[in-house]
């Protein structure tokens, strides 16, 4: 006789099993709210610890964020800070940590993961492993092929072999992608040997693998005018390409063909984020130090000064104020860094407001941005005299140059000049989960997965054909292809 089986709700379920299951990571701090909202066995305390967590979905938020690399790694001071300043939720203060690890990476939206990335005349962007690229395809940096001297709308790109694209950074004339399996492909101009192919000093018009980085699986990279910078997931740095201001980082001006592993100082830990600027580099290790190299010029080093540093030297302001860094942005003439407590700082040159303090005075050490204190922010993002920072409610304020609309604000005064952050009121209907700006243009995303850019289109790098300069946003849409033959007629 068959037994029947009696149908178990999750009401049946024992709370500890409940409990396992919500903080296993692989929930967002989102899916935990709606968890919360829709049933009252996550919704109630069901007797753990029930004077200090309102709910078992606060109770698991709470133990996501202690088990956090960033959190865990914070000082307890610091932590108390931002369980405050996120009003006293463990759900927000997850967001924040999810939000900010999502920032420099591949972010969740609602039509699946994506990351922008844009270049000087052109925008990258992958969507659910797939990669994308429109605009100007100078020295093949597009990865369509040497007939490919533009493209007007977002095109697919070709690997010589099924890939998964997670993580991509786009310079002037060279880009460089991550695969999930850690290999890394560039293309590009590589005159400088900025792509890491040695046997070549010859445009690469479409990814080609980076041969030297066998058996070095990858995480993320980052491109500079003439270099590259890889960072591997046990936290170790590589650089090939120019060397003239020692942003290789190998203690000499030598150029490097292929990429080659910077010897850090001992002790300092893993290195858990990089950017590049032009000519300079700055490193975030995992215990929330900033180390810098490369060119002095602008004081975007953070040492006061403006002499180039051949080799990793750490910010002292940071080391000494007991600032835990997690993110860094460098741009052309200024740098910025967001702390572990989501304050903001800026440093270098405050031409035309960039540094967001109200004036365009120099900054030659790390400054905390005092305008922007009452928000949380997630996400810094500096480029040609200009900053956005991202909050975690998804709205997006900057300052600087007004150039061709790129920073979003459509009244045009007297001035082109925001020397405070200002919001985007023109994204105010949007919750955005990251922003990514090049010279003259700046493209977003939101949480629904959908696509925005403003400022300068001249070479479609906004992803249309007919519009030339965008002074507010205006939503990008990505052209499927059937076949390789579509994606031929969509490039110019």
């Amino acid at each position: 006789m068959a037994m029947g089986c009696r149908p178990v709700s999750m009401e049946d379920l024992p709370s500890h099993l409940v409990l396992e299951i919500l903080s296993s990571g692989r929930l967002s701090a989102i899916d935990l709210l709606r968890l919360e909202l829709t049933s009252r066995t996550f919704g109630g305390s069901q007797c753990l610890y029930p004077h200090k967590f309102r709910s078992l979905v606060d109770f698991a938020a709470y133990q996501l964020c202690v088990s956090h690399s960033v959190y865990a790694k914070m000082e307890g001071d610091a932590q108390s800070e931002l369980f405050n300043r996120c009003g006293g939720k463990w759900k927000r203060v997850l967001r924040f940590l999810q939000s900010v690890e999502q920032s420099s990476d591949m972010v969740e939206t609602s039509a699946g993961n994506m990351q922008i990335t844009t270049g000087r005349y052109h925008t990258l962007l992958i969507s659910n492993s797939s990669l994308y690229s429109c605009g100007a395809s100078l020295c093949g940096v597009l990865g369509h092929g040497s007939e490919t001297k533009q493209c007007v709308t977002f095109t697919r790109i070709n690997f010589p072999s099924p890939v998964h694209v997670v993580q991509v950074s786009a310079s002037h004339n060279h880009a460089a992608f991550v695969m999930q399996s850690g290999e890394v492909f560039t293309c590009g101009d590589n005159s400088s040997f900025c792509c890491g192919h040695k046997d070549t000093n010859r445009p690469i018009f479409r990814p080609r693998l980076v041969e030297a980085l066998k058996g070095l699986p990858c995480k993320q990279v980052a491109t500079g005018l003439n270099f590259t910078v890889f960072l591997t997931r046990q936290g170790r740095v590589y650089t090939c390409g120019a060397n003239t201001h020692g942003q290789l980082g190998h203690g000499d001006t030598i150029d490097s063909p292929t990429p080659k592993m910077i010897e850090m100082p001992e002790g300092i830990g893993s290195i858990v984020q990089i950017a590049a600027g032009p000519n300079y580099v700055l490193a975030v290790t995992d215990n929330g130090l900033v180390y810098s190299f490369g060119s002095g010029s602008n004081f975007c080093l953070g040492h006061g000064e403006q002499h180039d540093e051949f080799q990793p030297r750490a910010i002292q302001k940071f080391k000494r104020q007991g600032i835990h860094v997690v993110r860094v942005s460098a741009g052309d003439e200024h740098a910025v860094a967001l702390d572990s407590n989501g304050f903001v700082h800026t440093w270098g040159k405050g031409y035309c407001g960039a540094l967001g303090h109200g004036d365009e005075i120099d900054k030659t050490t790390p400054e905390l941005l005092t305008k922007l204190k009452s928000h949380l922010a997630v996400q810094v993002c500096a480029r040609k005299r200009k900053t956005f920072f991202l909050c975690d409610n998804g709205s997006v304020y900057g300052c600087g140059w007004m150039s061709f609309g790129s920073l979003g604000f459509p009244d045009r005064g007297l001035s082109d000049k925001i020397l405070s952050p200002r919001i985007l009121d023109s994204l105010r209907d949007h919750h955005v989960s990251q922003i990514s700006t090049g010279l003259y243009h700046t493209v977003v995303v939101t949480n629904r997965g959908q696509l925005f850019g403003f400022g300068d289109n001249e070479r479609a790098q906004l992803g249309h054909d007919t519009l030339r300069c965008c002074l507010e946003p205006n939503e990008i849409f990505i052209q499927e292809t059937a076949d390789d033959m579509d994606r031929v007629t969509e490039c110019l």
